[in-house]
């Protein structure tokens, strides 16, 4: 009887357990996006996107202020949004605030997307996709070209167009959104105000704020990770995740200034260790330098023949200062520098290109460490020798033993074999006519 009793309360208990229905998401994480979608925005994404579990985060919003971006972090977020099982909203907001070029391709691979009042989505148009910038131009100038004279474009642009398009439809044709608008933003660079995205159905829902978009995506059913979800967003708690400490120092350093500045003082730091061994505190700074500025550059679309172009330039000016070609060497370094920090960064991305003001104030600095290292130069040459057997001729010294025509003499400290037309008593004062050898010629003062 006991037994059968303890197992009918264990029976209840487990049937409990199965009964209490599981914990529900509990938060809707807010991931600012503002600015350049570059490799710092794609890291701080990625990873908070990873981080996100079905069982407390319900939804992740990302709310989006962007010009663009590369290519390749636009590819990694998109990514990271697919294979999310949270679902993903993209919100592009608050008033005034776009979603061009990059930010378009993101909207349509988030399981919805919406807009705030006031704002536009559109002109997807690929300007620099990958590293160099395209053959002849952007492919937004060639394709401008291409509208103009009715002419096919270049073979290279015309992949990149028809890639970008196919891209962007797939995505459209994921979440169900309006592929042809998509084509024609990226083939005409076209863009749209919330309102009539709404009406197209370039987006899902326009909402004044994060609360608002909560209420009204509540209830829809969406694709996650490849299988239909129903949004449960009513009654969430609106948590937002701001970039930290680690997205904020990679930005800094993937700032093409920052990184141009880097490797400029990477360069100049081992070159003065170089030209100054022991010294440690050049080497060491530049070594530091020069390895965060490569980290960078193999981050950013990096145009390489202009980076030769500036090391070419810095050596030229180096090479001036210690051959003294009057100026010509120099000076044709300063244009090599000055030519290959413009061609370095040729993307059209705002926010990932060399600003003038670096270029300028950079050359400037260089050109004058030339001139500075020149003026040294020429003023140590026209020192008189201190060092050697020049500084022997003309010094005067004192007969320490003499015999004959023939002695020792103390010259600068230094006890020398002697030979003078003369004979010379000790103590004698004399100066330096001449140097054989180990031995010098003397003459009495």
């Amino acid at each position: 009887m006991m037994r059968l009793r303890a197992m009918t309360v264990l029976l209840a208990m487990v049937l409990a357990m199965l009964a209490v229905p599981a914990r529900a998401a509990e938060r809707a994480l807010v991931l600012d996006v503002n600015g350049v979608i570059g490799p710092a925005v794609a890291d701080y994404v990625v990873r908070e996107l990873r981080g996100a579990a079905p069982s407390d985060v319900g939804v992740v919003v990302l709310r989006m202020n962007t010009p663009g971006g590369l290519d390749t972090s636009m590819r990694q977020i998109i990514g990271a949004i697919l294979a999310s099982p949270v679902p993903v909203v993209t919100y592009v907001a608050p008033s005034g605030a776009r979603a061009a070029s990059a930010g378009t391709y993101i909207a349509y691979a988030s399981a919805v997307a919406a807009m705030a009042p006031g704002t536009n989505i559109g002109a997807a148009t690929p300007v620099a996709l990958g590293s160099p910038m395209l053959p002849g131009g952007s492919a937004e100038q060639k394709q401008s070209q291409q509208n103009k004279t009715g002419e096919s474009g270049d073979t290279e642009t015309r992949k990149i167009i028809n890639d970008a398009i196919a891209y962007i439809r797939s995505l459209a044709a994921l979440n169900g959104r309006n592929a042809d608008w998509a084509a024609d933003a990226v083939r005409s660079a076209v863009s749209l105000p919330a309102a009539d995205a709404l009406s197209l159905h370039v987006v899902d829902v326009v909402a004044d704020d994060v609360p608002d978009l909560l209420r009204q995506i509540d209830g829809r059913t969406v694709k996650v990770a490849g299988k239909p979800q129903r949004l449960a967003t009513a009654g969430l708690d609106v948590v937002a995740v701001p970039p930290d400490w680690r997205t904020e120092l990679l930005g800094l350093v993937t700032n093409p200034n920052v990184a141009f500045i880097l490797l400029l003082i990477g360069v100049y730091g081992l070159i003065l260790e170089f030209f100054n061994p022991g010294a440690v505190a050049p080497g060491l700074i530049g070594a530091i330098s020069l390895f965060i500025a490569l980290y960078a550059l193999a981050l950013l679309p990096v145009n390489y023949a202009g980076a030769a172009l500036v090391l070419i330039g810095i050596g030229l000016m180096i090479a001036e200062a210690h051959i003294g070609a009057f100026g010509a060497i120099g000076v044709g370094g300063i244009a090599a520098f000055v030519i290959g920090a413009l061609m370095m960064f040729p993307s059209r991305v705002p926010g990932l290109t060399l600003s003038y003001a670096v270029v300028i104030g950079t050359a400037i600095f260089s050109a004058a460490l030339f001139l500075l290292a020149l003026a040294v130069l020429l003023r140590s040459r026209r020192r008189p020798v201190v060092t050697g057997s020049e500084a022997l001729i003309g010094a005067a010294g004192e007969a320490v033993s003499w015999q004959g025509d023939a002695g020792r003499v103390r010259v600068k400290g230094e006890i020398w074999l002697a030979r003078a037309d003369a004979p010379l008593a000790v103590g004698a004062h004399v100066k330096v006519l001449g140097r054989d050898g180990l031995v010098l010629r003397v003459q009495r003062l």
